[in-house]
């Protein structure tokens, strides 16, 4: 059993949570139990999630997803207050990170998706150094990688192949990073890989001749949350599950 301020006082400067200008608050988000034993691990804070901590009666949830974004006008009412609700009813900390949990060099959703892509990084592009670079370790087909990405991930992404050339050079940012893929042109890639797709993307793929693929917001940031749950637990010898809660997105 440890208490809860060291815990939350060593994931904030394990994430450097005050170094990135963030969609919402990062750290902890609802205060439950002053001691924690055991942590669960989850992509997103929702009331399934939630459900499932409570039955594995965990002290304290991390997540990559949080409750509290910009834009909300803060008042608890339905689906947030059934899930605040829950939170404050059994004692459970919430612990979110979003940005920082995408950008860690080694335990982030970032990082954690090139390793399981069997790649490593060389560099960073992008606003806040959110985007990752690095060789792929031989050079391959855009079939040939939209396989290995649906063996790996467990999802079939969406391929725009660019003008065909071998891929050796690559770019990639989970979740909703779309946005990010000029930044990949510029950066001299011949292929980007993100969680979603948007209009524009098709359009810059048959222009500039880079593939991009994209391989679904949950599916890419499923690893990040648990590789720090994994690592708090070993730093403070706590119990860690990690939960996963489907979702097609």
């Amino acid at each position: 059993m440890t208490a809860r301020a060291p815990i939350e006082a060593y994931l904030n400067q394990l994430l450097a949570a005050d170094r990135f200008k963030d969609y919402g608050p990062n750290g902890l988000q609802v205060e439950g139990k002053a001691e924690i034993c055991k942590v669960v691990s989850g992509v997103t804070a929702s009331l399934a999630l939630i459900d499932a901590a409570i039955e594995a009666r965990a002290d304290a949830i991390l997540v990559h997803h949080g409750l509290f974004w910009r834009g909300q006008d803060g008042r608890l009412t339905g689906w947030l207050k059934a899930r605040v609700e829950k939170l404050m009813a059994h004692g459970i900390n919430l612990f979110a990170y979003h940005l920082p949990l995408d950008a860690h060099a080694e335990l982030g959703n970032n990082a954690q998706l090139a390793r399981v892509l069997g790649w490593s990084a060389t560099g960073r592009f992008g606003e806040q150094d959110l985007g990752f670079l690095g060789e792929l370790p031989q050079a391959m087909t855009s079939d040939a990688l939209a396989a290995l990405v649906s063996e790996r991930l467990q999802r079939v992404p969406v391929v725009l192949p660019g003008d065909g050339r071998p891929l050796r050079r690559a770019a990639w940012c989970t979740g909703g990073a779309q946005g990010y893929f000029e930044g990949a042109i510029a950066a001299g890639v011949d292929v980007f890989l993100t969680g979603e797709i948007s209009e524009p993307q098709a359009h810059l793929s048959r222009e500039t001749g880079v593939a991009f693929l994209a391989c679904g917001h949950h599916a890419t940031e499923r690893y990040g949350a648990p590789a720090v749950g994994a690592h708090l637990a070993s730093h403070f010898g706590l119990e860690h599950q990690f939960i996963e809660i489907g979702n097609p997105a």
